[in-house]
């Protein structure tokens, strides 16, 4: 080893430590890609570092290579045609089963400095990965930047602080001594090894590569266990980038690169990863996307630890607001940011029958809804805004989608095809508003992912908060928000968020948003209800993926 890696990152390890006790504020890397915090050469050095990785082979070891694929193509319309290596899982994952008493052997703290090291250095990649990002999710630069780069980097530090806290609240040696009264005490010198389950499988998704892989790939690898990131066939670049960081700081360190592995399917139309997932190696595996999927990994992959975060139904009350245009404001943004490609965006917002009470005098169900959808307009007029909030829609089954569900109820605010200033083939959509009855729930109760949002009418306030608490319990969500000037609502509203499990946001009106979730402070679901059964992070995300392992002798 040629430094001591855990020394060298102590002190944004103890940051990270007291914010997941503290839940205040936390980062240690900018999300701000300004040359201040990452250089004068940044910025372009990354931008080319991306554009080099176009139409060649992308190197990576690993044993088993057989062949090379790639088939993304940017949302944004330029053809990406990356060549990854393919490789034989017959003789990957035995290979990386091997792996296990090297990864084990570096202790806690080698591990977590080796974790540490990962992530510093891919902080130093931002802007490679930030284009990396963008050009296979569709996310704005500015998004993929913060949401792939520096935030995805911290959910990834978040895992790797709970799991040292929790590795490290045994002690690797003790001494045990049991007195015995007259005679001499029974003593015994023990030692305990945190080790891991086997190989983690990490499988990464298309709007999110980075973000929403980080968490499980850091968690399982801090806790003793080789992880082989499966990369959604339309967004490989930005996971291959990410191993390939990994692969050198662990070959400087003396160890097999391949602990870190990248798989990708040598045919994207023939996914593999049914058969990957139930391999007896496979003990962990960590999926974020559609429920049918996960609910098979579920019920499917009885030898292994499995964490899901998968599809729901978000939702908003609202009862009652003192800021009618701040609220309006903030939906605006909420209901356009990356085009509703978010686990965590809006998708039914509870509105009464008879409208409610504002700062701006009572306002009519469909003068709320008017509001809203002329709010959202207004917010996406300035094309270039447009643009970078929107970013493209990352799938065309997603833009399909927009298209078939115009007729599920009254449309408020069309979705528009959009032209990208500066990627003329760039596929951009605007979001798609209807109002609909409270009782057309088998239409607006299933998840339509993409920026299609209800404006649903109930009768009365109360029933909003029903309607939203039922739903959560029934499909599942990760953020339910309100507004409200009445307190005796907000308890309510609080009180049935907490019986459907669900994080809650209040009267959101400035610069916070009810789909954007700030690391070592919220956890990102919750794991109790049907939208997920882990959230990101606590302690129980990582503490069933390793085992304390005793052994005990007597003092010679």
């Amino acid at each position: 080893m040629s430094e001591n890696l855990f020394a060298k990152h102590k002190s944004t390890l103890d940051g990270a430590l007291a914010a997941i006790h503290s839940r205040d504020y936390f980062s240690p890397w900018s999300e701000n890609p300004s040359p201040r915090a990452y250089g004068e050469t940044a910025a372009a050095d990354g931008e080319a570092a991306f554009k080099a990785h176009l139409n060649k082979p992308f190197e990576l070891e690993m044993p088993g290579v057989s062949g090379r694929t790639g088939a993304e193509v940017s949302p944004y319309g330029i053809e990406l045609n990356v060549q990854y290596p393919t490789v034989d899982m017959d003789k990957l994952l035995p290979a990386m089963e091997e792996t296990r008493k090297a990864w084990r052997d570096q202790g806690v703290e080698g591990r977590t400095g080796i974790c540490m090291e990962i992530l510093d250095r891919l902080n130093k990649r931002s802007f490679e990965i930030a284009h990396a990002v963008m050009h296979t999710s569709g996310q704005g630069f500015m998004m993929a930047f913060q949401a792939g780069g520096p935030h995805a980097q911290d959910r990834g530090l978040e895992a790797v602080a709970y799991g040292y806290e929790t590795m490290a609240g045994v002690p690797a040696q003790a001494t045990w001594t049991k007195p015995q009264g007259k005679h001499d005490p029974l003593v015994m010198e023990k030692k305990f090894t945190a080790c891991g389950r086997g190989v983690g499988l990490v499988i990464g998704c298309s709007t999110f590569p980075t973000w929403n892989t980080y968490p499980g790939l850091f968690a399982s690898l801090v806790t003793g266990n080789p992880v082989v990131v499966k990369a959604h066939p339309a967004a490989a670049l930005p996971a291959a980038i990410s191993v390939q960081v990994a692969q050198e700081v662990l070959k400087e360190q003396g160890l097999p690169p391949h602990i870190v592995s990248l798989y990708v399917d040598s045919d994207p139309a023939k996914p593999e990863t049914m058969e990957l997932a139930q391999r007896p190696e496979v003990k962990l595996i960590d999926f974020t996307g559609n429920t049918a999927f996960g609910d098979w990994l579920e019920q499917n992959c009885p030898q292994a630890q499995v964490y899901t975060e998968k599809a729901g139904a978000n939702t908003i009350v609202i009862d009652s607001t003192d800021d009618f245009k701040g609220m309006i404001r903030n939906l605006s943004f909420t209901l356009s940011l990356y085009s509703g490609q978010m686990c965590t965006t809006t998708q039914d917002i509870f509105v009464p029958k008879d409208g409610i009470e504002t700062d701006l005098g009572h306002k009519s169900f469909d003068e709320v809804a008017e509001a809203i959808a002329t709010g959202v307009t207004k917010f996406l007029s300035d094309p270039d805004r447009a643009a970078m909030v929107l970013g493209a829609i990352q799938s065309e089954a997603t833009a399909q989608r927009i298209e078939d569900s115009k007729g599920l109820g009254t449309v408020v605010r069309d979705s528009e095809k959009l032209t990208h200033p500066q990627f003329e083939n760039a596929r951009v959509r605007s979001p798609l508003i209807m109002t609909i009855d409270a009782e057309k729930e088998d239409v607006w109760g299933q998840e339509l992912f993409g920026p299609i949002s209800f404006i649903v009418r109930s009768d009365s306030r109360d029933h909003s908060i029903e309607l939203a608490r039922d739903i959560v319990k029934k499909h599942g969500a990760i953020t339910m928000g309100c507004y409200s000037s009445d307190e005796a609502q907000i308890e309510k509203i609080e009180e049935a968020a907490l019986d459907a499990c669900v994080a809650l946001s209040t009267n959101l009106t400035g610069g916070v948003f009810v789909n954007q979730s700030a690391a070592f402070s919220d956890f990102h679901a919750t794991g109790g209800n049907p939208a997920a059964n882990a959230a990101l992070s606590d302690y129980a995300f990582v503490a069933n993926r390793f085992r304390f392992v005793q052994s005990r002798r007597h003092p010679k």
